[in-house]
């Protein structure tokens, strides 16, 4: 099992545990450690927008806690990248979060390891850092537009999907919603119109977070739209390495100041 290979060699505190696995007969289980409270899909995005019982409504994330959220995932990310392994399945539902709302990847069924690094050393590169597929997989949203067209796979494939998680941790909406406008179905679509106009970026933050009062600053909010701007670069040579990802993330999910 491809789930089982890779938590066995892989150990980061933004990667889910693997407990124990049972394999018997036709019957296959995995148990990994306990996760309080669920996946990010059920804070975020599962959370009523027009509550009218506030008194049973979840409240919603406060701005710092998304942007710790974001690192977390981040640095899972950059932790998988740097042992040559394309995550290839990041959404908020395989995010998962312990008591404190420290994120956890979870789900490697379609986590794919690159080819091994060259030992002919007829390239100045000693190792891949991409690899090809005759079958896209993922979640509809969330995938690279060169991974969709041509099936070419690599890390700047997980960049550009971690881009659309930001822009879901920003905005509160979904990658897609077909129950939005024309226009506003496709998250990333939506956003790429807003992205080169600074004056519009308030737009773009969840509106449960302007009824909350709790809305980030102008400064926070451009450099978080700024960095899933670039993760979503149409050419993937464009987009940032994950290193540099968690570098800029680190200055917004500081404790200080208070959100």
């Amino acid at each position: 099992m491809v789930e089982v290979l890779m938590l066995s060699m892989l150990h980061h505190p933004n990667l889910v545990s693997l407990v124990g696995y049972c394999a018997e007969g036709d019957q296959r289980l995995l148990v990994y450690e306990y996760m309080a409270l669920g996946s990010l899909e059920d804070h975020l995005l599962l959370l009523p927008a027009d509550a009218d019982d506030g008194s049973h409504q979840r409240q919603p994330l406060p701005w710092r806690t998304r942007m710790k959220i974001a690192l977390g995932a981040a640095q899972g990310l950059e932790y998988l990248h740097e042992n040559t392994v394309i995550y290839r399945d990041l959404k908020s539902s395989n995010i998962l979060l312990d008591q404190d709302y420290s994120p956890k990847l979870s789900d490697f069924g379609l986590a794919k390891l690159l080819p091994a690094p060259r030992t002919d050393y007829s390239s100045s590169s000693s190792r891949s850092s991409s690899s090809s597929s005759s079958k896209v997989m993922g979640t509809y949203g969330y995938c690279a537009p060169e991974y969709l067209r041509t099936g070419k796979l690599s890390v700047k494939s997980d960049v550009y999907s971690f881009g659309v998680l930001l822009l879901e941790l920003i905005t509160g909406r979904r990658a897609i919603d077909a129950s939005r406008p024309d226009g506003e179905q496709s998250l990333v679509g939506w956003a790429a119109r807003i992205f080169g106009d600074p004056k519009r970026f308030h737009e773009l933050v969840d509106p449960r977070l302007v009824m909350a009062m709790r809305v980030p600053t102008t400064s926070e909010l451009k450099q978080a739209v700024g960095v899933a701007s670039m993760c979503l670069q149409e050419h993937y040579a464009l987009r940032p390495v994950m290193t540099d990802v968690v570098v800029a993330l680190s200055f917004l999910a500081t404790d200080s100041p208070p959100c």
